[in-house]
């Protein structure tokens, strides 16, 4: 593993020392898309790095969802680690947006490393902080924009995260994410689509090349 280029370019900066450490406990498994890696509740094993893929973070209120942010690859999610300083205890699900490649460090161990190796600190204070613009970026896109400005964000959002355009989204899928209903989604849709923002077709949803989707 300590060959990996991810692993050097991620962690190479604390050393070779942490490197053999790394090789020794943490582990790569490949995930399916539509897993569900963790639950609300769920005592967390791991932190995840994302080598490759997406990972939708979110909480769940009355079966509609109110979404964090994406771990993209190269990124963690700083809600699994902000819990080994608690209880474990997940406060939120993550769930693949794609076959995602991951790399968990086993939280039995991120104790020692954050003594042994203090460096690491500066490795999830990077993390954090792209977390936390992520959540300002929801809160001020639920609370500012209209409902058809967060629909074509979502579709943006999901186009950058998976490179797919056209993407497959359902009405109902993009509904939940934004806590509203399938009729409105419906309806939200085919009026952007009139404007020229998107376009609906059997293969999925799809945004003009003209039109900037980062």
């Amino acid at each position: 593993m300590i060959n990996n280029q991810f692993i050097i370019n991620k962690f190479g900066f604390l050393g070779n020392d942490f490197l053999k450490e790394l090789d020794k406990h943490a582990v790569v498994t490949e995930i399916k898309a539509k897993t569900e890696i963790v639950r609300e509740g769920q005592k967390n094993k791991f932190v995840p790095f994302l080598i490759k893929g997406s990972i939708r973070v979110f909480s769940l209120n009355d079966g509609r969802e109110l979404i964090y942010y994406y771990i993209r690859s190269n990124d963690s999610c700083l809600m699994t680690f902000s819990s080994i300083f608690t209880d474990y205890t997940s406060r939120i699900y993550a769930v693949t947006e794609e076959d995602s490649e991951v790399l968990l460090f086993p939280v039995s161990v991120v104790h020692e490393w954050l003594i042994k190796f203090p460096e690491i600190n500066r490795l999830f204070y990077s993390e954090y902080d792209k977390r936390f613009i992520d959540v300002m970026n929801m809160v001020n896109d639920a609370v500012f924009h209209r409902l058809d400005k967060r629909v074509l964000n979502y579709v943006k959002q999901q186009i950058s995260a998976t490179g797919n355009n056209p993407i497959k989204l359902t009405h109902r899928e993009i509904a939940n994410s934004l806590g509203t209903s399938r009729e409105v989604v419906s309806r939200v849709l085919k009026k952007i689509e009139n404007e020229g923002e998107i376009i609906q077709t059997k293969e999925g949803i799809k945004i003009p090349v003209n039109e900037n989707v980062s």
